[in-house]
């Protein structure tokens, strides 16, 4: 029996752009850790629905992501990205531009922590965020969203199961730690409204007030 992730990812079909994207990542030597399917589609649906023209993303990898917010990204508008890779960061625009959102994406290359403060220091603000990246950072990377969202933004938070090991009292690395940290602070905090989605890995999301 087809698990419900299945089935929904049954109905719908990648496109060639997005399945170029994961077959260069693989190629590439990279993870594939990409955003699922079923997640990128909501990421897209979430950027029209709340009109940004502005997008944080904190991990780029291959592109994949940064190909499904700009879907639906208003017209005009700009994605940010922070990777610590510069590898990665080249991989991933030569994608974006491949989808024809070269001129609407801008890479920062180096610790994301430094590019956040970067960021704040210029007084930048932005619609809606994607974190994506290393976990033990999450609840540093949720902190400068808030900081630099604008009333209203979107954050979303992927991987906040670890594959089980959020769930498992057994295990307490420092990433699980964090991920724990960052979920009860989308949770519970008094600048958020928010929800955390069960399917695929996880997905938080959340409202800035």
């Amino acid at each position: 029996m087809l698990s419900q992730e299945e089935y929904s990812e049954h109905l719908y079909t990648e496109d060639e752009i997005l399945l170029n994207v994961k077959q260069a990542i693989l190629e590439s030597g990279m993870p594939p850790v990409s955003v699922t399917p079923g997640y990128g589609r909501l990421l897209t649906m979430l950027v029209r629905l709340s009109r940004s023209s502005r997008i944080l993303e904190i991990g780029a990898l291959g592109g994949y992501s940064g190909i499904c917010l700009c879907r639906g990204l208003a017209s005009g508008g700009m994605l940010t990205s922070l990777e610590l890779k510069a590898d990665y960061a080249a991989l991933a625009h030569r994608h974006l531009e491949l989808a024809g959102y070269g001129d609407a994406v801008e890479y920062r290359v180096g610790p994301a922590m430094e590019s956040l403060g970067n960021l704040a220091a210029e007084g930048q603000k932005f619609d809606f965020f994607f974190i994506d990246a290393d976990k033990e950072n999450y609840p540093n990377y949720l902190e400068y969203a808030i900081q630099l969202a604008r009333p209203g933004a979107i954050i979303a938070g992927d991987n906040i199961f670890l594959r089980g090991r959020t769930l498992n009292t057994d295990r307490n690395g420092p990433a699980i730690q964090s991920m724990r940290h960052f979920n009860e602070m989308m949770a519970h905090d008094e600048r958020l409204t928010s929800t955390l989605l069960p399917a695929y890995d996880g997905l938080a999301l959340a409202i800035v007030k």
